[in-house]
């Protein structure tokens, strides 16, 4: 499920920034959402495949920061009008979506530990 949702989070990511870059030349900020927002996904990827159960949980917390770090930059954009309010509240909803499974996950693999 979480790498579902990522994986379309950093899609979407993908597709505004192509967007941002070629409707309104904004370079710098959608090039700090592209890169957060498909870090989620690529770390999660690497999480399932980790070696022991501290990695497992590091780059679960990696995921989380880079969502959170998402969450902000799709702020900014919606505050300085790059994207419009119901263009943000579409990601953003979706971003929030993934803080609160990855950090459900974190917490359980918390209360998992050997």
């Amino acid at each position: 499920m979480i790498v579902i949702k990522s994986y379309n989070f950093g899609i979407r990511c993908v597709k505004l920034r192509r967007y941002l870059v070629d409707e309104k030349r904004e370079y710098d900020i959608s090039k700090q959402l592209l890169r957060s927002g498909t870090s989620i996904g690529a770390n999660i990827k690497e999480a399932i495949r980790g070696q022991s159960k501290p990695d497992f949980k590091a780059r679960m917390n990696i995921s989380l920061k880079e969502a959170s770090e998402s969450e902000y930059w799709i702020e900014l954009l919606r505050d300085t009008e790059y994207i419009n309010e119901y263009e943000a509240k579409s990601l953003l909803d979706d971003c929030v979506e993934i803080i609160k499974i990855l950090t459900k996950i974190v917490k359980t693999t918390d209360e998992t530990a050997d």
